[in-house]
């Protein structure tokens, strides 16, 4: 992916370039990751106009970009972005732009004691907008990552549930990913049970499964750094309750609305709107998620953000959340989530990258 790292920081170049500014210094990880093909730890990326340098305490695990130069800094180095002020003081750079909203006010105070004729201009999340849009080598290693959460939550499906804990089905399905071939979960899984069930970012306890709960799953599996997300939910052990069937299709309605309402050029808004109508419609509108989806990469929350009041509007290749979901107190609830990639009609519409099956199973 050399030649797309090199495209990327030159789309950053001529960004900076436009605001006033000869020089970048990128510090969040996931950026530097973007720009550079790898991100040692405290690692930051120094993207000029003559050559980008990858300043780190250690050398990278991974292969950066073969046209970035590493430059590992000696033991006793210090904080590789202040060293990066100093590269730029000797080679005479008056203006440098920086991740205003990563940077900490300390690494800012070091770097003005090393450069104080340095002139820092805010980079305004330039990287992150650059994000959204993914190469098909990008969504290829999404399409992978959720081939392998489908494969892990799958075999889950057809295990004995009843009497084992939360805590233990987490586990064991965070195994399940790496198996497969993941590098990791996406974040914590997530299994709820019983009145748990569609909590969102529900951290496992020791509950264990009873007949007659609701289950509601929410993983992701991480490959080559992109992270995709599913959930599901799930009755255990026997024929869904009348009420669980009402709360369930009404979810799955929304759900549905969401996937239908996504394409180049629908507003990242009217896109909440699709499915939270839905749920206000059928008498659900309390304690309804902020936002019904949000963009996923290297980062597993990440823009665009769709809610209310988000401002923007979709392109075709942005992979994106739609996961409504409803909780009762004391009850349970559901959740269904899916990660999908933008397209247009001519191409098919959406693209599902989760194909695990949202019929409501009795299991």
């Amino acid at each position: 992916m050399s030649d797309a790292h090199a495209i990327r920081r030159a789309r950053l170049r001529d960004r900076c370039t436009a605001a006033g500014s000869a020089t970048a210094l990128v510090t969040r990880p996931a950026n530097v990751r973007y720009l550079s093909g790898a991100a040692p730890a405290n690692a930051v990326l120094l993207v000029g106009t003559e050559e980008d340098v990858l300043l780190c305490t250690h050398p990278p695990d991974g292969r950066p970009d073969d046209s970035v130069r590493v430059h590992v800094l000696p033991a006793e180095g210090g904080d590789p972005a202040v060293a990066a002020a100093d590269f730029l003081t000797a080679q005479d750079i008056g203006t440098l732009a920086v991740e205003e909203h990563h940077l900490t006010v300390a690494r800012h105070r070091a770097i003005h004691s090393v450069a104080p004729h340095l002139y820092l201009n805010d980079l305004a999340g330039a990287v992150e907008q650059l994000r959204i849009v993914k190469d098909e080598e990008e969504i290829t290693c999404l399409r992978v990552a959720a081939e392998i959460a489908d494969q892990a939550l799958g075999e889950l499906l057809e295990s004995i549930l009843v009497g084992r804990t939360e805590r233990h089905l987490a586990l064991e399905l965070e195994r399940r990913l790496v198996d497969h071939g993941a590098d990791g979960p996406a974040f914590p899984t997530s299994v709820a049970t019983g009145p748990h069930a569609g909590l969102r970012g529900h951290r496992p306890t020791d509950r264990r499964v009873e007949e007659g709960d609701f289950l509601s799953v929410c993983l992701g599996a991480t490959y080559r750094g992109y992270r995709c997300e599913i959930g599901r939910t799930f009755v255990i052990g026997t024929a869904p309750a009348d009420w669980q069937i009402e709360l369930y299709d009404a979810v799955f309605a929304a759900q549905r609305a969401g996937r239908e309402a996504l394409a180049p050029g629908a507003a990242y808004r009217d896109v909440d709107r699709a499915a939270r109508q839905v749920l206000e419609a059928a008498g659900w509108s309390e304690g309804l998620p902020g936002a019904m989806g949000h963009g996923v990469g290297l980062e597993i929350e990440e823009d665009p953000q769709l809610a209310p009041a988000a401002m923007g509007k979709l392109d075709a290749c942005v992979p994106v959340t739609v996961e409504p979901g409803v909780h009762l107190p004391g009850r349970g609830g559901v959740r269904i989530d899916d990660t999908l990639v933008v397209r247009p009609e001519a191409d098919g519409g959406p693209e599902l990258l989760t194909i695990t099956t949202k019929e409501l199973l009795a299991l």
